[in-house]
């Protein structure tokens, strides 16, 4: 069985640095999704994806053991290092073997099978929205725009083990896979994707006509996407055919001897001896009175338009935090928060609503609600009650004795 190989990702237009990764070494393909930071996730990703490579190369277990053993690499590298911590990644992984192809998951990045015209997942997502469909709170399409569709419960490098899904699929003649991210399916829906996978006979034009389609929906995400085309002949082609694994390069260089996330240029000015160690004193020369003008005039007219400014920006800011809302931690207790869990020059843009009986460190243990520390952003009120309301009942299941 011959394959045939286009891949891309892409920043999207929000982002501002691109977490998302992919390897493209046949017949090993994957795509890994970030989190934790910039930073964080550009280093969870590519980390991930490295270490299922190594231990492919070395053949060393299944790929499902790669993946856990990527698991225990990303995390221990988010113990051991500050700049990085509570970072973990998504990843979705493919290995050809004749007419089989072997699948390992972990996250909400999915693979789908396009054959004879229908398009079929073939993996779970790993995210509460998804749980909470399973055991009917909510139906199908509720999820499609629940406000917490993007809460993972499972995700590499965020505990010391994890839970890898595993599965083979037979592929045949005409068959095409998709391996891509989130970004990808949270902006354009299944019906758009299967339409451009059937309309596009290069794999290299699927995928760049699906990152252009979730760009135009809004690109709230970074996109990545890797297809597959099966058949008894042709060599692999596209823009991906031959490389490893993409990484994002959104990073400055780091000159050596320079503290960690330092640019070359930031590296060159600390070489530099400081300007205030070579400034001159000089003493101030008294300036005769000047008479009003009307450049004066001009400059107090504007001063007032300046003041009147930043008045209705912070009157802007104010009605702007009064929408916001959040769940958090107040008091070591799951809270709910008005405004953004943020502060600016030593202001809180924030306050508390309600602060529950329930406790964040147990809340905390959960995968699911390993955010809370940062804040759980929602769209209102209700919906924080409602992740209020999903954290009690997690917290009771788990107080159930296993049968």
């Amino acid at each position: 069985m011959r394959v045939r190989v286009g891949a891309a990702t892409d920043i999207g237009q929000v982002r501002e640095g691109n977490e998302d990764s992919y390897l493209v070494e046949g017949p090993l393909y994957a795509v890994a999704d970030g989190m934790g930071g910039h930073r964080g996730g550009e280093v969870a990703s590519s980390l991930a994806l490295e270490t299922v490579q190594q231990l492919f190369e070395r053949h060393e277990g299944t790929l499902a053991d790669q993946v856990a053993q990527a698991n225990r690499t990303v995390f221990d590298r988010s113990q051991s290092d500050r700049s990085v911590s509570g970072m973990g990644t998504t990843l979705t992984a493919a290995l050809i073997d004749g007419d089989e192809v072997h699948l390992a998951h972990v996250g909400d990045s999915r693979a789908y099978l396009l054959r004879g015209g229908q398009l079929t997942q073939l993996t779970e997502d790993h995210t509460l929205v998804h749980r909470m469909v399973v055991e009917g709170e909510i139906t199908p399409e509720e999820a499609e725009t629940h406000p917490h569709r993007s809460i993972l419960t499972r995700a590499l490098g965020v505990d010391e083990s994890v839970q890898v899904d595993e599965g083979d699929v037979r592929v045949e003649t005409g068959d095409r896979l998709l391996l891509c991210t989130d970004g990808l399916t949270g902006m354009i829906t299944e019906d758009e994707i299967g339409r451009t996978l059937l309309d596009s006979a290069d794999p290299q034009e699927a995928v760049e006509r699906l990152v252009n389609l979730a760009n135009r929906a809004g690109g709230i995400d970074n996109i990545t996407a890797v297809v597959l085309d099966f058949g008894d002949d042709g060599e692999r082609s596209g823009a991906a055919a031959g490389s490893a694994i993409h990484r994002p390069t959104s990073q400055p260089p780091v000159t050596e001897g320079a503290p960690p996330g330092a640019s070359a240029s930031s590296a060159a000015a600390a070489s530099r001896p400081s300007t205030d160690t070579t400034r001159m004193a000089v003493l101030p020369r008294p300036v005769p009175p000047r008479q009003p003008s009307y450049r004066g005039r001009r400059i107090g007219i504007w001063a007032g338009v300046t003041v009147s400014l930043v008045v209705l920006a912070i009157v802007g800011l104010r009605l702007f935090l009064d929408t916001q809302w959040y769940v958090g931690v107040s008091n070591g207790r799951v809270a709910i928060f008005r405004g953004v869990p943020a502060e600016v020059a030593g202001f809180e843009l924030h306050s508390v609503v309600v602060e529950t009986a329930l406790s964040a460190d147990r809340a905390e243990s959960m995968v699911a609600w390993r955010q809370l520390p940062e804040g759980i952003t929602v769209d209102d009120r209700a919906g924080a009650d409602a992740v209020v309301e999903q954290i009690r009942k997690d917290l009771a299941r788990a107080e159930q004795p296993s049968t």
